[in-house]
């Protein structure tokens, strides 16, 4: 079995070649080629973080099973270590044997940025390149990394409620991205004009208003991932068509779209469809240049389990990573 830290897995799953995975994941989601529950979370009250276990099973080009583990830890973020730690598991599709085993915060990482530049290539206008970021983690440079793949910056905004860790991003960008990045006052200040945002944050309450968005602005939303976080108010949702990755986890795990739901902001058909259906041509996607699209992303175990075996794959290749017999010889 092949085991494979955070170093390993950014050297064997480049962003470019995730995007492109990421868009055939998606592809055979919708396709119905993706067979996974419900992620299972739980939070004992006694507990300081929360677990969640997502199994799958996914065909096509790379098929296999793979659970994924993680935990989120938001005290790590004081300690210099990851808010989301856990791993990835695959399997070897002949024996059934344990494959490789990958560092989950780092495949996290990678695949939801890849994701979202897949949903902005769909759903963005083509000439989009006014970019602002709410949130200035890991998630923040990775969205940073993957949008600049698809789309043409001419100007990148941060805003991050902790100037400090903002500042940290600027000069992290500067040193690889010739737009030169602007630390923002507030999340409406990063907002103004942008027609590409990234909400990567961490936040319970919703830090981007309706009033906020620009038109024909394309949106990322993908820091709320559980049914009791939002980053977005419930007039932001309503003034926007809205994609997911899946209809199933958003119908059950979005506060972004549930609470407009139950406000009546916003009605059952408000979700207009998966990011797969529109890759797939049986969506239009976005409908006119002055609409604003956004993307609720909250992740699946597909996508994890799609980049464990390609990394896994380019890892041997590249010799990286401990390899140990199992079973044990």
């Amino acid at each position: 079995m092949l085991f494979l830290d955070s170093e390993a897995v950014r050297k064997a799953l480049p962003m470019e070649q995730a995007i492109g995975l990421m868009a055939g994941v998606m592809r055979a989601y919708s396709g119905g080629e993706v067979t996974q529950p419900l992620r299972t979370i739980l939070r004992p009250p006694a507990g300081d973080g929360v677990f969640a276990a997502m199994p799958c099973h996914v065909a096509g080009d790379l098929p296999g099973y793979g659970l994924k583990a993680i935990m989120l830890k938001p005290g790590n973020r004081e300690k210099g270590l990851p808010v989301h730690v856990g791993v990835v598991l695959v399997f070897d599709p002949g024996t059934g044997y344990p494959l490789a085993m990958l560092d989950g915060a780092e495949l996290t990482a990678i695949r939801t940025s890849a994701v979202s530049a897949v949903a902005t290539d769909a759903l963005a206008v083509p000439g989009a390149g006014d970019l602002a970021i709410i949130g200035s983690g890991v998630q923040a440079r990775g969205h940073l990394e993957a949008l600049a793949l698809v789309r043409s910056l001419r100007r990148v905004r941060v805003y991050s409620p902790t100037a400090a860790h903002a500042e940290d991003f600027r000069r992290w960008a500067a040193s690889w991205l010739d737009v030169p990045v602007e630390v923002m006052p507030s999340a409406g200040a990063a907002l103004a004009g942008a027609d590409l945002v990234c909400t990567t944050t961490s936040a319970k309450d919703p830090v981007v208003a309706g009033t906020d968005l620009a038109p024909g602005a394309h949106v990322n939303a993908v820091g709320a991932s559980v049914a009791d976080a939002r980053e977005l108010s419930s007039d932001a949702v309503a003034r926007c068509a809205v994609f997911v990755d899946s209809k199933e986890s958003a119908a059950s795990e979005s506060g972004d779209l549930r609470v407009p739901l139950a406000e009546g902001l916003t009605g059952p058909d408000h979700v207009l469809a998966e990011l797969g259906e529109v890759l797939l041509g049986r969506h239009e996607g976005r409908r006119d240049p002055g609409q604003i699209t956004l993307y609720k992303s909250l992740g699946m175990a597909a996508q994890d389990i799609v980049s464990g075996f390609a990394a896994a794959r380019s890892a041997r290749e590249l010799g990286l990573g401990i390899d140990v017999p199992y079973p044990a010889r």
